[in-house]
């Protein structure tokens, strides 16, 4: 392989206790609870504070560039500073933040996507992912009748009580292998939720079948990542996605693709990719362009709990800043860019990563393997990819392997995110990917006591 390019020839070291993130970090503990303000920042021992961010690359407050493999958590699929969103929102800017009324902007994102994604028919936009989440639980509920809903084994959907249930599970609490418990995600958590939640493994047909089936009286809904990511980024099986839907539309349960991260597996979104026929779809992250949305949409039938055309809906549904046009215009810029082409190179690149992370842990005998798709992909410490959220679940020895690979990864340049999905960017190309590589050989050869540097 050819050397690597300047960024990356100085060993970083961990900032000193006098470093401007150490003293940020300081400054944020006397105003938020842990210094954080979410808890999926991560520190070793103090989080790395972003000061500027440059299509694949980011800049911390210290002067240091780093590959950006986390990309606020995959949503920046063009990276940082992409410029056909920066123009989109400094036109915006001039015209308005925020109104009341309806605008242009809201209509055209709404119609791109429609026109994309097979099953999505109507669509209303919101703010987050989680209130995507929470507003098709809430469509399918008031479409059926019914309350409760049936999720993934360790699959992670935002902040929604219902959905948070087994969210968490480890082995001294998830329960036999056929009857997955329904695990509290917090203290306090009401068991009343934990009662309207049914919990499924992933990749199990049979279990997901019975399960289905003895709760179908109750269920609202199945919600479903076609690739949960902190469930392991595990894929999905096409007899296990072919099972559910089939029972699920034999039963009248409604099913809910929540692709706020998976969407970006490719042109048409996940699902098709996966076969799966959504009534409902949860989206977010990279339809904003890099800015708060959230979308929850599908058949025009079950979408019609929302409307208020002849008074009070099915289904109310608002919030001050739901299709606010900044979101909006940089969303659609963001979409336009993402075209067939687009996906493809991103396909392509994906593939060429997880080929040679795979080839790299085979040459050193190393026990890891590779999950992912398209542009996603997470390192696993087991020689096995593995199938479902048990048995993508970390030993304490496992945890610690993980950390200190990421640690290994940052002082070589590569922010790698711990527990969750790494991503590519659009403006990533053959000479990142040889990078990525790199690092990942370097660190398996600080098993074998070498140095592990970057050759």
């Amino acid at each position: 392989m050819p050397a690597p390019s300047n960024q990356f020839e100085t060993s970083l070291k961990d900032p000193p206790p006098e470093s401007r993130s150490s003293g940020l970090f300081e400054r944020a503990r006397v105003v938020f609870p842990d210094g954080t303000t979410r808890v999926t920042i991560e520190r070793d021992p103090t989080p790395c504070y972003a000061a500027e961010g440059e299509g694949a690359y980011l800049l911390d407050v210290e002067g240091t560039r780093y590959l950006d493999l986390n990309a606020n958590f995959t949503t920046l699929i063009h990276g940082h500073g992409y410029a056909p969103v920066m123009a989109a929102v400094e036109r915006q800017l001039r015209s308005g933040t925020c109104f009341a009324n309806p605008t242009e902007a809201e209509i055209a994102l709404g119609t791109l996507l429609c026109e994309r994604v097979p099953q999505l028919e109507r669509i209303r936009f919101v703010n987050t992912g989680t209130e995507a989440v929470m507003f098709a639980i809430k469509a399918a509920r008031a479409f059926t009748g019914r309350s409760a809903i049936a999720k993934i084994e360790g699959a992670y959907h935002g902040a929604y009580d219902w959905v948070e249930v087994a969210q968490a599970s480890a082995p001294d609490n998830w329960g036999p292998a056929d009857t997955p418990a329904a695990v509290p995600f917090y203290r306090g958590m009401p068991a009343s939720v934990l009662e309207e939640t049914v919990v499924l493994r992933f990749n199990d047909a049979d279990g997901a079948v019975r399960l289905l089936k003895d709760n179908a009286y109750r269920l609202a809904a199945v919600i479903i990542d076609p690739m949960p990511s902190r469930a392991g980024l595990v894929t999905p099986e096409p007899a296990f996605i072919s099972a559910l839907q089939e029972v699920a539309r034999t039963l009248g349960i409604l099913i809910i693709s929540d692709e706020v991260l998976s969407f970006r597996q490719g042109f048409h979104g996940a699902a098709l990719r996966y076969q799966l026929e959504p009534d409902l779809f949860a989206l977010g992250k990279i339809i904003g362009g890099g800015f708060p949305i959230g979308a929850v949409g599908g058949r025009a039938e079950v979408m019609s709990v929302f409307d208020a055309s002849l008074g009070r809906p099915l289904l109310p549904q608002g919030g001050t800043f739901s299709a606010n046009p900044i979101s909006m215009v940089a969303g659609r810029a963001a979409m336009e860019a993402l075209d067939q082409e687009a996906f493809d190179r991103l396909e392509t690149l994906g593939d060429r990563l997880r080929a040679g992370l795979e080839m790299a842990a085979k040459r050193a005998r190393a026990p890891f393997s590779i999950t992912g798709a398209a542009s996603l992909f997470r390192i696993h410490p087991k020689p096995t990819p593995p199938r479902d959220f048990r048995e993508a679940y970390w030993s304490m020895a496992e945890a610690k392997m993980m950390k200190t690979m990421s640690r290994f990864f940052r002082h070589h340049g590569i922010i790698l995110p711990e527990g969750a999905a790494a991503c590519l960017s659009t403006p990533m190309g053959g000479a990142e990917i040889e990078t990525i590589v790199r690092v990942f050989e370097a660190f398996l050869a600080t098993r074998d006591g070498r140095e592990g540097e970057v050759l």
